[in-house]
């Protein structure tokens, strides 16, 4: 199921999927230690005998965020029940407590009790073994714990109802089932594979509505979450409520953007998409690709890491608009995780040590060292990191890390090159699925060393300057020679050596090829450029009512359908959203620049209701495919927007005075003075 309306503070994360049930508690790092391992939350309803669980059919249910804010806003209808319950949930911005506020309206014309039930099933630190569930009567709440980390249960009014229990062992489903007959067993402390289930009961007049509130707090310690329960008590849930919703409204209007002709829609999903990307960046600095722990169903991983290619491109769209304290957080990090001899390896742990990764150490053919890295992730830190500096001139930032990473990673760059051709040496490609000299790579490799170029002048290295602008140049004329296929009128995708000295070519189409003119390697009206756009355009377009950019020809990554006459693959946000770039970057004149517009509105269009967007969509229904939120998608919609605007300005300035004289009119097509 797709993860929807992530709530979280950049220490404690929770998500939910499709059926409104809690599926995901990082903490205290957001993307390490999940406590729920993607066990469902339940939330139920017990009324005149019948028992329903908000997941089950006969609910309608509607997934949303209160307007620019990391609130949700949710509406639970069940005509059946004759009830509508609407919730507001979010973590506290200033401590690690998840809150829920209820709103049950009883749609008949009778007064009723109704039951409310609160399970929790937590695997704490990512395993059933060694947990306790107990009641508390010190703070008269459930507190789930084992070590370091405890989680304390309760609602605004005393819990009236509880139980504790075994699950997943020996048959045991666990106390949810309890619940569906409207009472529970109180058994007062359960340890080993335990869950709890907590209950509450509202008297509600025919047409009325009465409220509740219902926490859980995270923490390290007994003392530490019993003092954020007494907290939340002391400043009452609807305050901290209130709050949050405040501080994120601020926090994502902060900038006071000018949209331009930019419609509201599109407006909405770049102010959500800021929100998303928040939810997903622990405060340590690490930027997760995503937190949706289905994805282990299918691959036995997840994408809870730090990929330094996803995190340099998601800090580039958060610089562009105006995040600076974010990204400074995940450069220092990336300066501290980079190794001695100057390159990122795949991915990272929230808290910096190496995770998992498939990239091999060692040749088993040939009998030789490989470098299990991509070395775009290497190059597109510098490249951002330049940015970063550009558009804040910290220099006292960037001069710290000028040293510890800036030189490392160009000394590597600029030393890791065939001494033949000039270009890179193969390693794995930006989706990690084959080795090779790939455009996109020598394209990342290009920005990274002119990147390290201006620093080295900036702060006066000017022979190490020299060195990295050098080596630029050798790549972008290899580049040039090498990857260019005249034949083929574009470049290819990759080529790879072969044991006579010469190369075996990738044809192949994909969408990365946009780091062409993205990394400036070459301007985007060079016709090479052209001729290579043109062909991602034509070929990897789907051919459906869907639309959308696939990653390249024959990708067979969740493929949906093999009908390349309507899709070469699924459509991904992140490749559309590099077309709408393509377009943007050439677009010469308002009508040429309006040809973008249409791709940004297709991302709202395939978003969920709630705004989040998933890594890739179905070509054939439109419905998320693969993690949800992914990060990654929602930064480009930021950097795209922001690409818009930059343009729009220029196109609608006076060459001379550099001033706007006139406005576009996107709707009408026309420009007013």
């Amino acid at each position: 199921m797709p993860r929807d309306i992530p709530v979280g503070n950049g220490s404690l994360l929770v998500t939910f999927d499709e059926s409104y049930r809690i599926r995901d508690i990082y903490f205290p790092y957001v993307g390490k230690e999940n406590h729920s391992e993607g066990h469902p939350f339940r939330f139920g309803v017990w009324i005149e005998g019948e028992f329903s669980w908000i997941s089950d059919e006969g609910w309608r249910r509607e997934l949303r965020y209160l307007p620019e804010t990391l609130v949700t806003d949710v509406r639970l209808t069940h005509e059946g029940l004759g009830l509508e319950i609407t919730c507001n949930d979010a973590v506290d911005v200033d401590s690690n407590v998840f809150l829920r506020r209820l709103n049950v309206r009883n749609l008949a014309d009778v007064s009723r009790e109704v039951r409310l039930f609160f399970h929790q099933d937590f695997y704490i630190s990512e395993s059933k073994v060694g947990d306790t569930a107990y009641y508390d009567p010190e703070t008269f709440a459930l507190i789930h714990y084992k070590g370091a980390r405890y989680f304390l249960i309760n609602t605004d009014i005393e819990i009236e109802t509880f139980a504790t229990g075994r699950k997943d062992f020996q048959g045991a489903e666990g106390t949810w089932r309890d619940a569906e007959d409207g009472r529970l067993a109180e058994h007062a402390i359960t340890e080993g594979s335990v869950d709890s289930t907590i209950g509450r009961s509202l008297r509600i007049e025919p047409g009325a509505a009465a409220e509740m509130f219902y926490w859980i707090a995270a923490g390290k310690s007994y003392g530490e979450v019993a003092a954020l329960d007494a907290m939340v008590r002391r400043t009452h849930p609807g305050e901290l409520l209130r709050r949050t919703g405040d501080y994120w409204r601020a926090w994502v209007n902060k900038n006071e953007l000018d949209f331009g002709n930019l419609g509201s829609d599109v407006i909405a999903l770049f102010k959500r998409s800021l929100l998303i990307v928040r939810t997903q960046i622990d405060e340590g600095g690490a930027i997760i690709a995503a937190n949706d722990s289905d994805v282990t169903l299918r691959a036995s991983d997840h994408y809870s890491y730090l990929w330094p290619r996803d995190g340099a491109l998601v800090a580039y769209g958060l610089d562009l608009a105006g995040y600076s304290n974010i990204t400074r957080s995940f450069f220092d990090l990336c300066g501290r995780i980079v190794t001695d001899e100057g390159y990122f390896l795949q991915k990272y742990n929230p808290d910096g040590t190496l995770a998992s990764g498939w990239h091999a150490w060692w040749d088993v053919a040939t009998k030789q060292r490989l470098m299990p890295i991509q070395e775009d992730e290497t190059a597109l830190v510098v490249w951002a990191l330049w940015n970063h500096y550009d558009e804040f001139r910290d220099i006292e930032f960037a001069r710290e890390l000028y040293h510890s990473l800036v030189r490392r990673a160009a000394d590597f760059m600029a030393r890791f090159r065939d001494p033949r051709t000039g270009l890179p040496q193969p390693s794995w490609n930006l989706w990690e699925d084959r080795r090779g000299i790939h455009t996109f790579t020598c394209a990342a490799v290009f920005g990274g060393l002119q990147a390290a170029g201006k620093f080295a002048r900036l702060f006066g290295d000017t022979e190490q300057a020299a060195v990295y602008e050098a080596a630029a140049a050798e790549v972008r004329e290899a580049m040039r020679r090498l990857l260019y296929r005249e034949e083929l009128g574009r470049f290819a995708r990759s080529i790879s050596p072969r044991a006579d000295g010469k190369f075996e070519v990738d044809a192949t189409v994909d969408a990365s090829l946009f780091g062409l003119f993205y990394f400036k390697a070459f301007a985007p009206d060079d016709l090479m450029v052209r001729g290579t756009m043109r062909a991602v355009e034509e070929r990897l377009w789907a051919q459906t009512e869907i639309g959308g950019l696939a990653r390249y020809e024959g990708d067979g990554y969740m493929r949906v359908t093999n009908d390349e006459s309507k899709a070469v693959g699924n459509p991904w946000f992140i490749c559309t959203l590099w077309l709408a770039e393509y377009r943007i970057a050439s677009a010469q004149t308002l009508e040429e620049l309006e040809r973008s517009v249409e791709l940004l509105e297709w991302t709202v269009s395939h978003a969920l209701p709630s705004g989040v967007l998933a890594e890739q969509v179905d070509p054939l229904t439109g419905r998320p495919l693969s993690v949800s939120p992914l990060t990654w998608s929602h930064a480009t919609v930021v950097s795209t927007i922001i690409a818009y605007l930059r343009k729009l300005e220029a196109l609608l300035a006076c060459a001379s005075c550099h001033r706007p004289l006139f406005r576009y009119d996107r709707r009408a097509r026309r420009v007013y003075k």
